[in-house]
């Protein structure tokens, strides 16, 4: 294959989708969030938490004054991909979140996630 014919392959290869959490080992407190991409999105809170741009304003506050040490970042349930091309995953990841965020409750006080 040439790099055209990997680059559309890689294109079309569905992404781990599912529900991820951030963890504050010191004081409990977590976030909770859904993603079509896990990695992509993990890797995109951790860059945001390490300069200092995340726009939770009170996990970013945790994350600089324990310098990240005190976070975990998991993948904590995955959604499997249909067999259908050019499925719309967007309901379903909304669901699971929800799912997630009444089992775990991550709101104020004891997390960073907002009630909507």
């Amino acid at each position: 294959m040439n790099r055209k014919d990997l680059i559309n392959q890689y294109k079309q290869t569905v992404q781990p989708m599912g529900i991820y959490q951030i963890k504050n080992t010191a004081n409990g407190k977590r976030f909770v969030g859904s993603a079509p991409n896990l990695q992509g999105r993990i890797n995109r809170h951790k860059f945001q938490l390490e300069y200092g741009v995340h726009p939770n304003k009170e996990l970013q506050q945790d994350f600089t004054a324990s310098n990240g040490k005190s976070f975990v970042f998991k993948i904590i349930d995955y959604l499997e991909p249909k067999n259908e091309p050019g499925f719309d995953y967007s309901e379903e990841l909304r669901l699971l979140e929800r799912m997630w965020l009444e089992k775990l409750q991550p709101f104020a006080p004891s997390g960073y996630n907002e009630r909507k």
